[in-house]
């Protein structure tokens, strides 16, 4: 009875588990059936839950001396209008183009094989006792333990990837370190018939990588966090069923 108790225990928390995992996302696809997919709405990124401005380390602030009447500004390019983001709310197009390709192969195999013979010909006498109580061919003092153990393991895995991303993206400044770098974020969404593309970038950039056309290469966002994705119909094709996640997530073998 204790067994079946701990097994119906066990079947009743991975129910639990199945459940709470689905619920969240069986009610949207339960809300967007014969609809499609619900873009976000435009939000403060300041009001949005989890958000925290990012702290680094600065170095210490230097005083900007300014001269009186003087037409120009330390850190422009031009000496007439500089069109560069410069403050929160700015907005500047980020470049991305990723063209990445890696191939890694591996392989492994293992055999062991161990064999062992132990004897004991004499033990206060009992090897007699255990001699007359067998046949007298039947037990050998000199061979009364004996193993023989073989194992053999094999592993071959082979990782092929090939990436090519091109995407231009408006990002707003969101807030100035105190050393003057901006941290920027930048989402955009487009829904084409029921699939949902969702596209995302934050960082923290230097000012002056900002080229005079207000645009910056991808590779100059440090601490980049850039998530390309969506949802909808294709996506969800796509991926394996919440119950054989949770079943790979815990299943040992």
């Amino acid at each position: 009875m204790g067994g079946y108790s701990r097994t119906m225990k066990a079947a009743a928390t991975m129910t639990a588990i199945l459940m709470l995992t689905a619920c969240e996302g069986m009610q949207q696809r339960l809300s967007e059936i014969n609809k499609p997919p619900v873009m976000s709405g435009i939000n403060n990124p300041y009001t949005e839950k989890g958000y925290k401005p990012v702290s680094l380390p600065m170095p210490p602030q230097q005083a900007l001396n300014t001269n009186a009447n003087s037409l120009w500004q330390s850190g422009r390019q031009t000496f007439f209008k500089d069109q560069r983001a410069n403050k929160v709310g700015d907005i500047l197009t980020i470049l991305i183009t990723v063209a990445d390709e890696a191939t890694m192969k591996n392989k492994t195999e293992r055999t062991r094989d161990g064999s062992e013979n132990q004897g004991l010909s004499n033990f206060f006498g009992l090897e007699k006792l255990a001699a007359s109580k067998l046949l007298p061919d039947a037990a050998d003092p000199t061979k009364l333990v004996g193993m023989n153990s073989a194992s053999t393991s094999l592993g071959d895995g082979k990782i092929t990837r090939t990436e090519d991303i091109k995407l231009k993206l408006a990002a707003m400044v969101t807030q100035v370190l105190p050393n003057g770098n901006f941290v920027l974020r930048g989402s955009q969404e487009m829904r084409v018939n029921t699939e949902l593309r969702q596209l995302t970038i934050t960082g923290v950039i230097r000012p002056e990588d900002i080229l005079n056309n207000n645009t910056l290469s991808y590779e100059k966002i440090a601490e980049a966090r850039i998530s390309y994705g969506g949802r909808g119909e294709m996506s969800d094709i796509q991926q394996p069923r919440y119950g054989e996640q949770v079943f790979d997530a815990v299943f040992p073998f």
